[in-house]
């Protein structure tokens, strides 16, 4: 994750003393020094939504086998003896579990701050009302366009109309609230309508994630942005995020699941003649040190399973139910997750060879082997060319 606003601006929200401090980068066994990773929990399959790049392929039916409120409490004890500081509940539909304001207060007292990824479909004034009484820390909200454009995105007539009702619900009872678009092919030309969105209904936060192949996602692979389209959109996030500033405007932006995200900007303040800045872009995302899955961010699954992030669950390390998620956590035994502890080694291609691979980290390894069969191979989602990062004689993508 890459804070725009942080990287262009210094300033600060809650998520950047995880994502921007001296060792956020240094963890010995996927351990930050004082804490464990941030955990997602995608706390059931069920959804009333069926997304077209739903990394989960959830519907709306029962899935068996997973954990229990029992289970889930224990498993929540495990995670604050192991210092994790944030779960975020995820689905699926997590507002579908019948136990998840149990759950979430549960978490809360325990020390665990709770997050929520959400369709907000469900979000009544209500609902709203209890997540800001239990102490949720924030709502992320997924929209993937305006209207139309979702709804078919969501599979579902009336989706973008439920959404914003959940959206204005929380704004209503000052819960901090967001959003999360996925950017793809098909909605692109969406970028600028969502930042005069965020502006008309006073939201304050808004994080634009790189498709990643993974469940139904993997049927979109070719529905992918392409490199010149990846640059565009991130111009226009740029932008966007300066002119927020500049009309004093207190918008969090920030992109997700790709971290040539970072360098992009890096380079660019450079080519505008922006030294400062760019020395300034420079510090942030060397302190961030790029990808961290399986390093300080985890994830665990309805059943139970533990994954380096939701988008790789067809690799699994342990499930809480038989170990502790800390045990779990720093068992190397596997080598997937020894490789992705200390994975520059590894890396094949365009990343072992990038010279801001310190700051990208190989990028996403679920791409790579998406696309290639091979797990450490380059990132095809890096939309840098072979110029930009130091590889010579190579052509540019």
């Amino acid at each position: 994750m890459i804070s725009v606003t942080k990287l262009l601006f210094a300033t600060d929200y809650y998520g950047d003393k995880l994502r921007y401090t001296s060792d956020a980068h240094k963890a010995k066994n996927g351990v930050r020094p004082g804490a464990g990773p941030v955990v997602v929990w995608n706390s059931t399959r069920t959804c009333n939504l069926k997304c077209r790049h739903c990394y989960m392929s959830s519907d709306a039916k029962k899935y068996a086998n997973e954990l229990t409120t029992a289970e889930a409490k224990k498993f929540i004890d495990d995670l604050a003896d192991f210092n994790v500081p944030v779960l975020l509940f995820s689905g699926g539909e997590p507002l579908i579990r019948p136990d998840f304001f149990e759950l979430a207060d549960y978490a809360a007292k325990k020390g665990v701050r709770p997050t929520l990824s959400t369709n907000g479909t469900l979000i009544t004034p209500q609902v709203a009302q209890k997540i800001k009484d239990i102490g949720v820390g924030y709502v992320g909200i997924s929209l993937d366009g305006l209207r139309e454009v979702n709804d078919k995105f969501r599979g579902k007539e009336g989706a973008f109309e439920a959404a914003m009702n959940g959206i204005k619900n929380c704004v209503a009872v000052n819960q901090r609230v967001g959003l999360r678009f996925t950017i793809n092919h098909h909605n692109i030309q969406e970028l600028e309508n969502i930042f005069d969105f965020i502006e008309e209904e006073n939201i304050d936060r808004v994080c634009f994630y790189h498709l990643v192949y993974s469940g139904r996602g993997n049927q979109m692979m070719n529905e992918d942005v392409t490199a010149e389209e990846s640059r565009r959109a991130m111009d226009i996030i740029i932008r966007r995020t300066r002119d927020f500033e500049e009309r004093g405007l207190k918008k969090e932006i920030l992109t997700v699941d790709n971290h040539c995200d970072g360098v992009y900007m890096y380079l660019k303040a450079l080519s505008e003649g922006k030294e400062e800045l760019a020395k300034q872009i420079k510090k942030y995302i060397s302190m961030n040190g790029g990808n961290r899955s399986g390093i300080a961010f985890a994830e665990v699954d309805p059943m139970g399973y533990v994954h380096p992030d939701q988008f790789t669950q067809h690799h699994t390390f342990g499930n809480v139910r038989e170990r502790k998620f800390g045990d779990i956590w720093q068992d190397t035994s596997n080598p997937i997750m020894a490789g992705l502890k200390d994975r520059k080694p590894l890396l094949k291609g365009r990343c072992a060879k990038c010279k801001f691979l310190d700051n990208c980290n190989g990028n996403f390894r679920t791409r790579a082997e998406a696309r290639t069969g091979d797990f450490w191979e380059s990132d095809p989602s890096c939309y840098l060319t072979d110029e930009e990062i130091g590889i010579v004689g190579g052509s540019n993508k």
